[in-house]
């Protein structure tokens, strides 16, 4: 049972993983692109789309949440293949030598990929190197593993699935008549001790803490009142109140090297790159007499967190293109952000990201402007996109082929 519920909940994590690796359009260009050896492995990689708005904040929040529920089912397998570990002979066939070698690659892929997941989760970066390559191979590794597993182990759980539709009574109590294992690596004890626990005791032991935490991570991806009883997420609780800072911050002013006298209105500029080198400098007040629009948005991160729905104000991004030359035709864009040091302090957005109306260089939110935290004196606001993609403290935006 518990193998049949990690082969379909590891399946999921696996495609909602690559889905949201290609959110970040890492074939777009080298900013974007964390794994830049990445090879054959981002065969799959297409244009990510700006609909539905709410596509990432799903596909992530539901990475997050059921890769933290399943580690319960995940730990009460290893336990139960534990003696699988130490077994002699090492092998017995080639057809042993196989499974012997997929389970070694299945439980350190797994401890590693979890383990590096929920550290991202709580923000705790304690691991060697990046996260985004070393979760994003490592789950290669981890999936190839389980699929050669689970391919070997198949007939097994097929067969232990129809003996328990054939003897209900069996997940209640081990079976008085169990047969002996002549197998030196099997999981029966050849002399059991009285049982402690029935095998419903022990699915539902799994279930409730499953349970558990679900309701104390899932309300970071879900938002409104669930927010408060994500109490182990780093971004659950009670949202910030309302206003400019009514909602969670990823990283503020501060830890990014903001300097104050940047943002203010007679230093910051806007410079604006298109077609044949054509440059428009602007300030925020040059930007505030342009049409300005709003969209209604969440913010969604990796981490699994992900805001509300946030009123969005500011010029959009295929007018400032127009601007320079694309008119009509919107391209890519480069953004570079204030930001002088650390990983997406520039960021790259498709031709489609480019063109959507709701795509805003945002100079309000929530009726006021934005505050410093949230990428005073302009960011970008794009639907779908990663949160990183969103580019705040915005100095100079270049539109082209890229």
């Amino acid at each position: 049972m518990l193998g049949l519920v990690l082969l379909v909940g590891i399946t999921v994590l696996f495609v909602t993983g690559l889905v949201s690796y290609a959110a970040y359009n890492p074939d777009l260009s080298p900013v974007n692109d964390q794994t830049p050896d990445k090879g054959l492995l981002g065969f799959y990689l297409f244009a990510w789309p700006t609909n539905p708005y709410w596509l990432y904040r799903f596909t992530q929040g539901l990475h997050v949440t059921l890769g933290v529920v399943l580690i319960p089912v995940l730990l009460a397998k290893l336990w139960s293949v534990v003696p699988r570990l130490f077994a002699l002979p090492p092998a017995r066939s080639l057809a042993h030598a196989l499974e012997r070698l997929s389970l070694l690659l299945l439980v350190g892929g797994g401890l590693f990929e979890f383990t590096t997941g929920v550290l991202n989760v709580q923000l705790d970066y304690v691991f060697p190197g990046s996260f985004y390559p070393l979760h994003f191979y490592g789950a290669w590794v981890f999936f190839a593993a389980f699929l050669a597993h689970a391919a070997l182990k198949f007939p097994a759980a097929m067969r232990a699935v129809r003996r328990r539709r054939e003897e209900p009574d069996a997940l209640e109590s081990p079976r008085p008549d169990a047969l002996e294992s002549s197998r030196p690596d099997a999981l029966e004890s050849p002399r059991p001790a009285p049982s402690t626990v029935s095998r419903r005791g022990a699915l539902g032991f799994v279930g409730g803490a499953s349970l558990l935490l679900l309701l104390t991570t899932a309300g970071q991806s879900i938002g409104g009142a669930l927010r408060r009883t994500a109490l182990l997420a780093p971004h659950g609780w009670a949202d910030p109140g309302g206003g400019p800072n009514g909602f969670q911050i990823n990283k503020t002013a501060s830890y990014a090297g903001i300097d104050a006298t940047e943002t203010q209105e007679e230093a910051w500029r806007l410079v604006v790159v298109g077609r044949d080198g054509r440059t428009v400098r602007l300030s925020r007040s040059d930007l505030l007499q342009r049409p300005l629009h709003s969209s209604a948005l969440p913010i969604a991160c990796v981490e699994g967190w992900s805001t509300a729905d946030q009123w969005w104000r500011g010029v959009r991004l295929r007018d400032l293109a127009a601007l320079v030359g694309y008119d009509g035709d919107s391209p890519d864009a480069f953004v570079e952000s204030l930001q002088r040091h650390g990983a997406f302090r520039h960021a790259a957005l498709r031709a489609n990201q480019v063109a959507d109306p709701r795509s805003l260089l945002a100079l309000y939110v929530n009726g006021e402007a934005l505050s410093a935290d949230h990428g005073y004196p302009a960011r970008v606001i794009v639907p779908a996109a990663p949160g990183v993609l969103n580019t705040k403290w915005v100095a100079r935006i270049t539109f082209g082929d890229l």
